[in-house]
């Protein structure tokens, strides 16, 4: 069993998904059951998965859940640039979410990668 908050990749899913929730904050209340939901569950998703992936006993097990974490960062960055092209985020706001995620998925990606 590994211990999930020393990994980088688990503290840079923390990081993105407050930053996440912050920004959601200030979506229009249309989207509130919608978007918002979507990219909050998104994002948590990440770290989540991660850390559930934390407790399993096998190293292939472990990927399988980091891989399911990937796909949660794709998930998000496609509703990311949904937002953006709806003009919901500033652009240094939404420039600041890219590149975190950008660097969350390059981490995570190395990681599976040294896991295989």
């Amino acid at each position: 069993m590994r211990n999930f908050k020393t990994l980088e990749v688990w503290q840079l899913g923390m990081e993105l998904t407050k930053s996440i929730y912050l920004q959601t904050a200030k979506l229009p209340q249309k989207e509130q059951f919608n978007l918002i939901a979507q990219l909050n569950k998104a994002a948590i998703s990440i770290p989540s998965n991660i850390a559930e992936g934390c407790s399993r006993s096998s190293d292939r097990d472990f990927k399988r859940f980091l891989e399911i974490a990937m796909g949660s960062s794709f998930e998000l960055e496609t509703q990311l640039l949904l937002c953006k092209s709806l003009g919901y985020f500033q652009e240094t706001e939404s420039s600041i979410s890219f590149e975190n995620l950008d660097r969350l998925q390059r981490k995570l990606n190395a990681f599976i990668q040294k896991i295989k």
